[in-house]
């Protein structure tokens, strides 16, 4: 829990800033799908992510490395920032600036992330469905969903937004039935 507040206060003020570029320039949705990429990719290569984040990792090479995967069509500021982090040695701290970012963007655009767990992979019209019922209980003008299967649920969802969950899969209510009984 330390190390993540820390990373929290280091990379907020470099996502603060890149969002105020950002708007200056009218890119935040730009940067964003840039950043949501990225948080993906960090995510599902452990490769890649020991690579970028290992401080023994010449610089050089993680500049090339980082120019790759954004691509020559990438935004120069963006690129710029993240050679900067690099050359600063902050690039340690990618995740919570682009989880800063991505949190920034979404109080702009009045966005609530959901975290939704399902036993299985959901349809489009699935997504769609937690997508209106999220905005109904959020009050929010759009929603962002970030998905995730885990076969232990045995079937329906658990979706979680800000502070709240919703536990809508049979194994919480085969939980909630054992607690009921043992009362």
């Amino acid at each position: 829990m330390g190390g993540t507040l820390i990373n929290s206060e280091i990379g907020e003020p470099y996502a603060q800033a890149l969002m105020s570029l950002a708007q200056q320039r009218d890119l935040t949705n730009q940067f964003g799908e840039t950043f949501r990429s990225l948080d993906s990719l960090l995510s599902e290569s452990k490769e890649f992510k020991d690579f970028v984040l290992n401080p023994v990792v010449k610089g050089e090479d993680k500049k090339a490395v980082l120019k790759q995967v954004l691509g020559n069509d990438a935004n120069p500021y963006l690129v710029n920032f993240m050679m900067l982090l690099v050359d600063k040695r902050r690039i340690v701290f990618l995740e919570p600036i682009v989880e800063q970012y991505l949190n920034l963007l979404r109080k702009l655009n009045q966005t609530v992330l959901a975290e939704v767990t399902s036993a299985t992979e959901l349809s489009d019209s699935q997504k769609q469905s937690i997508i209106e019922k999220v905005k109904a209980i959020a009050d929010a003008r759009d929603v962002e969903l970030k998905t995730s299967i885990d076969s232990d649920l045995i079937g329906g969802v658990i979706i979680k937004v800000g502070s709240k969950v919703i536990d809508a899969s049979i194994r919480g209510q085969l939980r909630r039935i054992s607690i009921s009984l043992n009362q």
